[in-house]
């Protein structure tokens, strides 16, 4: 694949954008020599194959960056990366669109993740500590009682 302009690239982002499951775990392979990880989403293979086309046409990072993003990529190791993927956990669970699920005291209790707040029992609360105060009756940190926090 040969991209020679802009036009090329947004064709073949385009392209990538466009493709099934099946399809990108098969670019996956060929791009980066192995399978992609079990559970990843459709949406994070078209973007990270997107990415790899941009990559392919304009080059990666420049040096100062790749150091300084390794560096950070270091000092996240030596401290732990416990913050990192409770901070990851949080961005996810806190898309619109997505479910948040928890059993208390034998109920089992679904939120869903809106735009302006958490729909929950019809009604639409501006926090999760709304959420969990409702539930439970007394103060908790929506957060950590829906497992976003440790």
């Amino acid at each position: 694949m040969t991209m020679l302009g802009d036009d090329n690239l947004v064709c073949d982002v385009a392209a990538v954008e466009a493709l099934e499951r099946e399809d990108c775990i098969a670019r996956w392979r060929r791009s980066f020599g192995k399978s992609p990880p079990k559970y990843i989403s459709l949406r994070f293979l078209r973007r990270a194959l997107a990415h790899e086309v941009q990559l392919r046409v304009h080059g990666g990072h420049a040096a100062g960056i790749k150091k300084a993003l390794n560096a950070a990529l270091i000092e996240g190791e030596r401290k732990g990366n416990a913050a990192v993927r409770a901070a990851s956990k949080r961005l996810v669970a806190t898309r619109p669109g997505t479910h948040l699920v928890r059993e208390w005291n034998g109920r089992t209790y679904r939120i869903e993740v809106l735009e302006q707040g958490f729909l929950f029992d019809g009604n639409i609360y501006g926090s999760l500590s709304g959420v969990a105060v409702r539930i439970t009756g007394t103060r908790w940190s929506g957060p950590r009682f829906f497992g976003l926090a440790s």
